[in-house]
């Protein structure tokens, strides 16, 4: 069957599918021993002969792929490669014999997740998707009020949230990776330019634990999660619309207050009672008061 050349290599697990144009636009890509550098140009994955770099393109089979993490330390360009001779993320894969790619970059001075693998079609889908969740630790220069937090979340859609027990202005992000830079640029208008950031979440995969400059492989269920994620079928506990408190049953500050006093029982009656709230005196009080209060009749003349 038919297919575009960057979905094959991508597949392959060469390169992500941004990757695999560059490869082919730089005269990289070979069919059947003849150079390709149109993006639109196809091939058959099973009949053709195609190579990238001089290598023969293998497919990836689903016992091969490779799914990594690693924590990225500063000043390592977040390539497999780079021409100027700066550390790269080969030099912290020790003992990873398979061939992977990072999804995604950091910058030169960012630390923290980096996905790596040799999924082709996994990469692509979290490079294309807008609503995949990424969280980030930054440090500012300055403190943001909460006009500038409120500000900020509605222009970029970040949930912004101060770190505690810190002792310069480190903030927690979470947002799409589409609206980081937008954030950036925002913080930098507003005179809070970003002085460190770390990637610390995207999506359900964590970097707690993990040392910098050390990777570890994500399991199969976090790669089940990741890919239920990208197809809407589940939310990040983050994501998740915080549940709001019970309300208290009616008349609860009242059964809480008549548990703890003890009522007495009233001593009328209640036709006492009702003769009271009336005005009147029962009969049997009426007969003595009246005895009580009978006028002196006048002296005998």
């Amino acid at each position: 069957m038919l297919e575009r050349l960057q979905k094959i290599i991508a597949r392959a697990g060469i390169a992500s599918r941004r990757h695999a144009e560059e490869f082919i636009t730089s005269g990289l890509v070979t069919v059947n021993g003849q150079t390709v550098t149109e993006l639109g140009s196809k091939a058959d994955a099973s009949r053709d002969h195609i190579k990238v770099s001089g290598k023969l393109l293998r497919p990836a089979s689903a016992s091969n792929l490779v799914y990594l993490i690693l924590n990225k330390p500063p000043e390592v360009v977040s390539t497999m490669s780079d021409p100027e001779g700066r550390p790269s993320l080969r030099d912290l894969l020790h003992g990873v014999s398979e061939r992977v790619f990072p999804v995604g970059r950091l910058e030169y001075h960012s630390t923290g997740l980096v996905l790596l693998t040799n999924d082709g079609d996994l990469a692509n889908r979290i490079l294309q998707s807008n609503d995949l969740r990424q969280t980030y630790q930054l440090k500012l220069k300055t403190l943001l009020t909460f006009a500038e937090i409120e500000s900020l979340s509605r222009a970029t859609g970040a949930h912004i949230t101060r770190l505690r027990g810190k002792e310069m202005p480190w903030y927690e992000v979470t947002l799409s990776e589409a609206r980081r830079d937008a954030l950036r640029n925002k913080l930098f208008q507003t005179g809070h330019p970003v002085d460190k950031m770390r990637r610390v979440g995207m999506g359900n995969l964590k970097l707690e634990g993990l040392e910098s400059g050390r990777h570890r492989e994500v399991s199969a269920a976090e790669v089940a999660t990741l890919i239920r994620l990208l197809d809407g079928k589940e939310t990040v506990a983050a994501d998740r619309p915080p549940k709001r408190p019970a309300k208290p049953p009616k008349f609860a500050k009242f059964s809480k207050f008549a548990k703890s006093t003890k009522f007495t029982r009233p001593t009328r009656s209640a036709k006492s009672a009702k003769s009271a709230r009336s005005g009147q005196l029962p009969k049997h009080k009426q007969r003595g008061a009246a005895k009580k209060f009978r006028p002196h009749s006048s002296p005998r003349r």
